[in-house]
């Protein structure tokens, strides 16, 4: 296996790809790992592989259509035979952190509405405990956001606006994202439940419980992680 992270990225997602069988609705992550998965099944579309995709971004839609993958959506297919997506930070649970790239609202409903979900990952983004790289990103509404913004640090949280370029980054949902940091995330479901409940907040990036399996590589090779 090469030490290069973008082959090493290459290899998990298409480990991941490897679960997905002919006539299947997928639902197509977003960011650097997922994008080689849509690459690849890019690829396998134009050899006549029939699978339709469901976007959890914009920029996933438009790559995915780039590359020759028919896609459909959530209204017309609720349920999804298998999404495949990147992570930020996976625990020794397969509890994830995601949406650094700023579509877990979206990234979140599609794996929610997935029988299986596949993760593929580099080593690199294997933690013990959430929250030990990146923060916890919160998709809120703009109206009102500084009132999401205190409640999120009565929860013991330090969020911070995301902004590029000297203004402020928009959601494909055309909202805020408050990326928090938590000292310590000791129960990562029941934080998801507390930041959920904040008036404001749509979304946030913890994903409990929705991954079936994360593929994992390094210099060495893939390797499978199982719930």
């Amino acid at each position: 296996m090469p030490r290069d992270v973008e082959a090493q990225k290459r290899a998990a997602a298409e480990a991941a790809v490897a679960l997905v069988k002919e006539g299947s609705i997928v639902g197509l992550g977003t960011g650097s790992t997922a994008k080689y998965a849509i690459l690849k099944l890019g690829d396998m579309a134009q050899d006549g592989f029939e699978v339709r995709g469901v976007p959890t971004s914009i920029a996933t839609a438009n790559l995915a259509k780039e590359h020759g993958i028919p896609l459909t959506s959530l209204e017309e297919f609720p349920r999804i035979d298998l999404t495949i997506d990147g992570a930020d930070e996976v625990d020794p649970h397969l509890d994830m952190i995601k949406g650094m790239g700023g579509a877990l609202f979206r990234e979140k409903l599609v794996a929610a509405a997935s029988k299986k979900v596949a993760i593929a990952v580099d080593a690199s983004k294997l933690v013990k405990k959430l929250g030990s790289r990146v923060p916890v990103p919160v998709e809120v509404h703009p109206f009102g956001w500084k009132v999401s913004k205190a409640r999120l640090e009565a929860l013991g949280g330090a969020p911070e606006l995301r902004a590029a370029g000297g203004a402020t980054v928009r959601t494909d949902n055309d909202n805020y994202l408050l990326d928090t940091r938590f000292k310590l995330i000791r129960d990562p479901g029941a934080l998801e439940r507390e930041i959920n409940n904040v008036p404001g907040v749509l979304e946030n990036g913890l994903f409990v419980g929705l991954a079936s399996v994360v593929f994992v590589a390094d210099a060495k090779g893939v390797r499978k992680k199982t719930r």
